[in-house]
C-alpha cells in the first residue's frame, strides 16, 4: 500500500511534498501550474511540478524539474513515461498527480511500487482519439476503446482521479471521480478597460489554438460576411495546428480583417480582453468537445464580454441559462456572423450578457471557489498535510 505522508514525502520544515507530472504541457500550463500548484503551494505543501522545457527554479513557491522534451509525437510515445518515470522517482513524493494519459504506465508503476497517485483527466480521451486528424479513419474506434479500457482500468487502481467536467467523469466510470472545472481566477483577468462595451472598438476576439476543429475556417469566413460599416476586427492569440490550415485561412476574404497574435502571455490577453467587445470560442461537433470545458468561455464572462460558442446542449444551457451570450451552429459562418452583428449592433444587449457573466463567474465560476475540490482531495488522501480551507469565493 501507499507509504505514509510523514515518510518519504516530507521534507525539512514538515511540508508533505506532492508533484505534478506531464510530458505534454507548457510550465506556464493554466490548469497544471496557474491553477492547482500555485494553489497547493499556498495551502502548505511542497510542491514540484516535473515538465518538459522549463528551467530550474522555484516560481510562485513551486519548484519546477525540467525534463527532456521530445521533439516528435512518436518520439514522445516511445520514450515520454520512462523520462518522467525516472524524474518521478527522484523526487520520494508523498503523491504523485498525473496530467496525461501517456502518463498512465508511469502511474501504474508507481502504484505497484507503493506510490499514491491521483490522475487528472482534461479531455475525454477515447472521444478524442476519434477525433485525432493523424490517426488513420479505420483504426480510431479500436485505439479509442482500447484507450478507454486502460484509463478505466488504471482510474479504479489509482489513489485518486481528477476530472475536467461532468462528462469526463461518466467516461472514466470510476466511482468517487473528483469533478476539478476549468474555472478563471478571479485577480488574474482585468475586468474591463474602463471603457464601456459600446465605446471600444468593434473588436471580436478568440483565444487559445487554432485549428479545424475549433471551427477556425468558419469564424474567419464569418468575419467576411459582417457589413463594412460595422468596421470589425477579428483579434487571434494563439497557435495554429501545423495541417496546413493557416496557409489555407490566410487566402480566405476574411483575412484582411484578422489581427494575428500568435501564442500571447497571460497579460497580453487580459490587455486584449479588455480592449474586446465580443468573445468567441467554436468547436466543430465532435465527441470530445460536446462537454463544457473550456476555460476560455469563462475566462470571457470574467472580463464581462458577451460569448458566441457552439450550440451544443451544455454549451447553450450555460450561455442560456446565465444569458451570457448567443448559442449558434459552429458549422454555420452565416449564422456565426448573423450572432456578431447582433451583439455589434445591439450595445446594450451587449453590455447586459456581459454583466450577468461577469457576475456569474464572482459568486460560481471561479477557482477560488472550485479548488475546494482540490484540497479536499488532497487531505483525504494526505491526512497528515494541510487541512481544506472554507469556501473563499465571493458572495
Amino acid at each position: 500500500m501507499a507509504s505514509k505522508a510523514g515518510v518519504s514525502g516530507r521534507r525539512a520544515g514538515n511540508a508533505v511534498r506532492i508533484v505534478h507530472l506531464t510530458i505534454v504541457h507548457r510550465p506556464d500550463d493554466v490548469r497544471i501550474f496557474l491553477k492547482e500548484c500555485r494553489t497547493l503551494a499556498a495551502r502548505g505543501y511542497e510542491v514540484v511540478y516535473v515538465v518538459p522545457g522549463g528551467e530550474l527554479g522555484t516560481v510562485d513557491g513551486v519548484r519546477l524539474h525540467p525534463i527532456w522534451q521530445p521533439r516528435s509525437r512518436a518520439l514522445r510515445l516511445a520514450v515520454g513515461a520512462p523520462i518522467v518515470l525516472r524524474a518521478a522517482l527522484q523526487e520520494r513524493a508523498a503523491l504523485y498527480h498525473l496530467h496525461d494519459p501517456e502518463l498512465l504506465p508511469v502511474g501504474l508503476v508507481l502504484r505497484c511500487l507503493g506510490r499514491r497517485v491521483v490522475y487528472d483527466a482534461h479531455e475525454d480521451l477515447a472521444a478524442q482519439i476519434q477525433s485525432k486528424h493523424w490517426v488513420p479513419h479505420i483504426l480510431r474506434k479500436p485505439i479509442a476503446a482500447l484507450a478507454r479500457g486502460l484509463e478505466r482500468f488504471a482510474a479504479r487502481l489509482f489513489s485518486g482521479v481528477v476530472a475536467a467536467g461532468e462528462d469526463v467523469a461518466r467516461a472514466i466510470g470510476s466511482e468517487g471521480v473528483v469533478i476539478l472545472r476549468n474555472y478563471p481566477l478571479l485577480e488574474e483577468l482585468p475586468r474591463s478597460s474602463g471603457l464601456a462595451l459600446s465605446s471600444r472598438a468593434p473588436q471580436v476576439v478568440h483565444i487559445g489554438g487554432l485549428s479545424r476543429i475549433r471551427a477556425s475556417r468558419e469564424l474567419i469566413q464569418a468575419i467576411a460576411l459582417v457589413p463594412d460599416e460595422l468596421n470589425v476586427r477579428l483579434v487571434l492569440a494563439g497557435s495554429f495546428a501545423r495541417d496546413g490550415l493557416e496557409a489555407e485561412v490566410r487566402q480566405l476574404p476574411g483575412w484582411d480583417r484578422v489581427s494575428f497574435l500568435g501564442w500571447s502571455s497571460r497579460a497580453q490577453i487580459g490587455a486584449v480582453l479588455a480592449d474586446s467587445r465580443i468573445g468567441i470560442v467554436l468547436f466543430r461537433p465532435e465527441p470530445n468537445h460536446f462537454g463544457l470545458r473550456s476555460n476560455k468561455v469563462f475566462e470571457y464572462m470574467a472580463a464581462g464580454l458577451p460569448i458566441i460558442g457552439p450550440n451544443f446542449p451544455a454549451w447553450r444551457a450555460l450561455l442560456e441559462g446565465e444569458s451570457c451570450g448567443l448559442a449558434v451552429d459552429p458549422t454555420d459562418s452565416a449564422a456565426i456572423a448573423d450572432a456578431i452583428m447582433k451583439l455589434l449592433r445591439d450595445p446594450r444587449l451587449a453590455a447586459e450578457m456581459g454583466a450577468r457573466g461577469a457576475q456569474a463567474v464572482r459568486t460560481r465560476y471561479n477557482w477560488e471557489r472550485e479548488s475546494a475540490q482540490l484540497l479536499s482531495l488532497y487531505h483525504r488522501l494526505l491526512p497528515g498535510g494541510p487541512a481544506p480551507v472554507a469556501d473563499r469565493s465571493s458572495n
